[in-house]
């Protein structure tokens, strides 16, 4: 009896949780975000190989709110595109690299103990370790590639090799599960398995399904968006100029050829269509593709019929799933295209939706705000999560997620006066700080007004009547910089990472069978490219550059290359070597952060990243098929992003840029000479507009430590502050929403009290002239209809008491 009482309950409690599901989504109806999800998971990777071409890739507006270059620099990006912006950044900055790096062979004549100039090329350990690093420094960057044109790449790997290129080359890294790798024993994924495949290891005839340059290789639209090329014409491609300063103080004046301008159309990357990595990853990905160019031919001793063309693509690859998609309908801002637009669940009749970010390919990512005219229940702290009204029954949705009206609504004050002296004491404090100048950087109670108002005034005319240590600021102004600059700071960890991957894997005495040679220690040539492909490859880098210890580059006893811009978008840059200044107290060695660094890494590593690398490359020079590296699988260790040294920030007055700026350095290592243990051997630092940083002046936790925390003008009886993005270095990035139980009271496009608006009225205050700062605050939520109501009941009695007057 008592089984069948439990059997029955539980059948019971099964019906109502099957009703409770089914109940949950019987107001939808389908829409375009079902439509794609149907087609994401039709795809697997038993049955990709069998599918069609068309059933791989996805719709092309599945992916919105593409970053553009062309406007990147005045328009914000936020948090839910900076990661295509990364995506963007890093294909540019290696086209630019193979760019430089494939035509500055010819700039010098080759060493006396080389036969000729193509023994400078970079060798295939070079290419295959450089697309690791571009994978192993950036967690959101799902695989990096650089696939050639048939017959038009060259390698120095091949010993009698002069003249000949590959049929085929294609070295491509992409990241691994390692959760059930027999190496990783602790049965957890750490992101530091990293396979790198030469795609181009096949037969030269045949295979075609296998040939990336072939309309049988199903998925290698992005191969097709650049190449083939055909360019006979010297001046048919976009050049870039770069003055090179030498240790010796030689100049020199070196222009190349490179991918399109900013201004050019096309731009100089393209983002493609979100496919399915069939055979590979197999994983939905998105990736952004930019050219390489090199001069061709190649070796004829003919410069004036070496004309430059496309050689090679350089496509780097993010997971689809992790891009935020916007559910809001059309509206200013989001204008589309955009496939899952208006697929959101918000109340039309009294919200409106917000997208947020973090929450990749699913539904759910906005919240529903009041519209204008509408507040919140009082019961209700903060606006409608969309996950949570996703997932709402029927019942719930018609009987929640709504706004109530507001009764009578004030039109914005159009006429008001100066406040007389007892208000504004209200907002005076005796401990508000008043002072100018350099000292409105100094003391606790900071002055935001006239702390920004100095750091304008300070130029490259101004700056001399500083000292050092006045053009120096705390390091908590920059609070927010290493989160809205870890784009930057990882284009300096991902040079580190592939300076540590090369110094530790690569042993340039190795010999191995046949015709094969170990890779050359590194060039000046190949570390002024790398630093000039960060530059170029970023518009918020100013100065980037790549500081060696004392005797760690080959034949040099200091190597610092550095560059620099003096304009955001410009095709001319500035490059000097470091190591031509003579003074101690000057040189880069003897920098305080070079020297922190140095010490922090002396002698212990254990902190490292331990990246594993599965590395499989060619047959031979012709390509056959691919054989595994000697060493398989193998590792390196390198520097985290955390490991890196962010420094504080200062106007850069003695150097190039002149302007505020703010360091982030990461280092790298290599083995001793006798590759016992590993040590320092640099690090590479870049530098950013300390200005375009987002100020936060919203309350924090105590312990956070941010000069500008709590300095905003809310009401704070009656709002609540939020941070608003793009503003940039400004004051009054913020906005003041109502607080729980408190209501907008005014006829307005928008239901908050903009932090600008804030700002300008309080300093109207501080000049003693008219001002509505006083009307700038939230009022009671429901009190005027509460006051409508008694007003309603006293004409109720007054009248009354008229008619028994009248009677009588």
């Amino acid at each position: 009896m008592a089984s069948c009482c439990i059997r029955w309950w539980g059948m019971l409690l099964w019906s109502l949780g099957a009703l409770m599901v089914m109940a949950q989504f019987e107001y939808r109806n389908l829409d375009n975000f079902d439509q794609v999800e149907t087609l994401v998971r039709r795809i697997t990777p038993e049955n990709c190989h069998i599918k069609p071409k068309s059933s791989l890739f996805l719709p092309r507006d599945s992916v919105s709110h593409l970053p553009n270059i062309k406007e990147v620099t005045f328009n914000p990006v936020f948090p839910n595109r900076t990661g295509l912006l990364h995506l963007h950044n890093m294909a540019h900055a290696r086209a630019f690299f193979f760019s430089y790096i494939l035509q500055t062979r010819f700039k010098r004549p080759p060493p006396a103990n080389e036969s000729g100039a193509f023994e400078m090329d970079p060798g295939l350990m070079y290419y295959f370790l450089s697309v690791a690093a571009d994978v192993a420094a950036n967690p959101k960057i799902n695989s990096s590639a650089l696939y050639f044109q048939p017959n038009m790449s060259y390698c120095s790997t091949y010993g009698g090799f002069f003249n000949r290129t590959m049929p085929l080359f294609a070295p491509r890294a992409f990241r691994m599960d390692d959760f059930n790798d027999p190496v990783h024993l602790e049965r957890t994924s750490t992101m530091n398995f990293i396979q790198i495949d030469d795609l181009g290891a096949i037969m030269p005839s045949g295979e075609m399904s296998k040939n990336y340059t072939m309309d049988d290789y199903i998925i290698n639209d992005w191969y097709h968006s650049w190449l083939p090329h055909k360019n006979v014409r010297q001046d048919g491609l976009t050049t870039f100029q770069v003055r090179i300063r030498y240790a010796n103080n030689t100049n020199e004046t070196y222009v190349f050829h490179g991918p399109n301008a900013a201004d050019e159309t096309p731009g100089p990357v393209k983002l493609g269509i979100p496919y399915f990595d069939c055979g590979r990853s197999d994983k939905w990905i998105l990736p952004a593709s930019s050219p390489v160019v090199d001069l061709y031919h190649r070796h004829t001793g003919f410069r004036h019929i070496e004309y430059p063309t496309y050689t090679a693509i350089s496509v780097v690859e993010t997971d689809f799933d992790r891009i935020d998609i916007n559910q809001c309908p059309p509206a200013q801002g989001n204008d589309g295209p955009n496939r899952f637009s208006d697929t959101a669940r918000c109340r039309k009749d009294t919200t409106e939706c917000e997208p947020l970010d973090g929450y990749g390919f699913r539904r759910g990512g906005y919240q529903c705000r009041c519209r204008p005219g509408y507040r919140l229940p009082n019961v209700v702290r903060r606006p409608y999560l969309g996950e949570l009204v996703e997932r709402a029954t029927l019942l719930q949705y018609k009987n929640s997620f709504a706004c109530d009206r507001i009764g009578w609504i004030h039109k914005l004050p159009v006429t008001y006066n100066r406040l007389t002296q007892e208000e504004r004491d209200l907002y005076l404090h005796s401990d508000f700080n008043n002072v100018t100048g350099v000292n409105s950087t100094r003391g606790h109670n900071l002055n935001v007004r006239s702390f920004i108002h100095f750091l304008k005034s300070v130029t490259r005319k101004t700056c001399k009547l500083y000292t050092k240590d006045e053009l120096k600021l705390r390091g908590d102004v920059a609070f927010g910089g290493q989160r809205q600059f870890e784009n930057e700071a990882r284009m300096a960890l991902r040079l580190a990472n592939f300076a540590s991957a090369f110094l530790q894997i690569v042993d340039h005495n190795e010999i191995f069978a046949g015709v094969r040679v170990a890779d050359r220690p590194f060039t000046e040539d190949q570390m002024m490219g790398e630093v000039l492909s960060i530059l170029l490859g970023n518009n918020k880098v100013w100065a980037a550059g790549m500081y060696w210890e004392r005797n760690k580059f080959p034949n040099r006893t200091l190597f610092a290359p550095f560059a620099y811009k003096k304009l955001i978008h410009t095709r001319w840059y500035d490059m000097e070597d470091l190591a031509r200044i003579n003074s101690t107290r000057e040189a880069y060695n003897n920098k305080p952060w070079f020297r922190e660094l140095k010490s922090r890494w002396s002698t212990n590593f254990d902190e490292l990243e331990k990246i594993w690398v599965k590395l499989k490359l060619r047959f031979n020079g012709t390509g056959m098929y691919p054989i595994r590296y000697e060493r398989y699988p193998t590792f390196y260790k390198a520097a985290g992003i955390t490991h890196g040294l962010w420094s504080e920030p200062e106007y850069d007055c003695s150097g190039p840029t002149k302007r505020w700026i703010v360091k982030y350095a990461a280092p790298f290592f290599g083995w001793d000479p006798l590759r016992k243990k590993l040590e320092f051997k640099g690090a590479v630092q870049v530098s950013m507009d300390l200005l375009k940083i987002d100020i936060n002046q919203c309350p924090t936790d105590y312990y956070v430590q941010n000069v500008f925390q709590d300095t905003h003008r809310c009401n704070r009886r009656t709002s609540y502050c939020v941070p608003i993005q793009g503003r940039e270095f400004r004051a009054g990035g913020y906005k003041c929403e109502c607080i729980q139980g408190y209501e907008y009271p005014f006829e307005d496009p928008i239901t908050y009290f903009d932090g600008q608006v804030m700002e300008a009225e309080f300093n109207k205050i501080l000049e003693d002239t008219n001002s509505r700062f006083d009307f700038l605050k939230c009022r009671l939520a429901g009190a005027v209809s509460v006051s409508s109501s008694m007003l309603l009941v006293l004409l109720l009695v007054l009248l009354q008491q008229v008619l028994y007057n009248t009677r009588r």
